[in-house]
């Protein structure tokens, strides 16, 4: 069943586990990722990027894709659909009425002035559609990056404005990870966490959660991390296998075997994942 993630994210919250959030893709990754987490009774969340969004074909054709696929494959875990990465009011806007059930608006580029009007506009709109609203503050780095720039981290009484003047349901503060691979190790801030964890007291937000250590990420969700946001393993994970198959099955054209080459894969990763986060059986 399609639900927002607030009341999902506020019992990991509590219960000190986190939610997944897996990027999808296309429809195989969708259908393998919810698959898997049906097996093991996890709730998901299925982030879609403006990026992914447009490859697959529109805001109607992912909901159509993920309603679709819940139906036919009976999937019983709670499932939520959320823009990852909105970059405007507009877009989120898209998103909602579409038919998605939780959008990001990530307006952290602008001053914390505009990250506060256009976060709120986005929360009017999103609370009126029962649709739940993840914010971001501080800059969490690119693949360009590869390492986050401690200037850029979250600062707590941003984070403490940026929630309390919006009415946001969850936070995503930039504290040292990033988007794609590292270069070198993840420095993160787990003294400033748990400062804005305290001080907010709403499940907080970990983006680039590929490529973090297994400790590090058991020590973010005891200092209030509640959703992991996890992609580059999952296409790691899938392009070696896909890569390995190509190379052993020259003579295969049907893209239906090239791309399910690389389930069984991503199906590994993402159990090691859910075990890592704890949802496993909180369905």
């Amino acid at each position: 069943m399609m639900v927002n993630a607030k009341e999902l994210l506020e019992k990991a919250h509590n219960g000190k586990y986190a939610i997944p959030h897996f990027n999808i893709n296309n429809l195989e990754w969708t259908r393998f990722i919810l698959e898997e987490c049906q097996k093991q009774n996890s709730p998901v969340i299925l982030g879609v990027s403006e990026g992914a969004i447009k490859y697959i074909g529109g805001e109607d054709v992912v909901v159509s894709i993920v309603k679709s696929l819940i139906k036919d494959l009976s999937i019983t875990i709670p499932v939520v659909l959320h823009l990852d990465h909105g970059s405007s009011y507009e877009s989120c806007k898209r998103a909602v009425d579409a038919g998605f059930t939780s959008v990001m608006i990530d307006a952290s580029k602008y001053n914390l002035e505009e990250n506060i009007e256009i976060t709120k506009k986005v929360v009017s709109y999103a609370h009126s559609k029962n649709v739940s609203v993840e914010a971001e503050i501080g800059h969490v780095g690119g693949e360009e990056d590869g390492v986050a720039d401690e200037l850029a981290y979250a600062k707590v009484e941003d984070a403490i404005m940026l929630t309390k003047e919006t009415g946001l349901d969850f936070l995503a503060p930039a504290l040292g990870s990033v988007h794609g691979l590292y270069k070198g190790e993840p420095k993160l801030d787990f003294e400033r966490m748990k400062k804005i964890d305290d001080a907010l007291n709403i499940p907080l937000v970990l983006h680039g959660g590929s490529g973090i250590n297994d400790e590090l990420i058991k020590k973010a969700i005891t200092c209030g991390i509640s959703k992991l946001n996890i992609n580059t393993e999952l296409q790691i994970a899938w392009s070696n296998a896909v890569r390995n198959f190509i190379t052993n099955n020259q003579v295969v054209y049907d893209p239906r075997k090239v791309i399910k080459a690389g389930e069984e894969a991503m199906k590994e990763v993402i159990d090691k994942k859910l075990e890592l986060l704890g949802s496993i059986n909180k369905a």
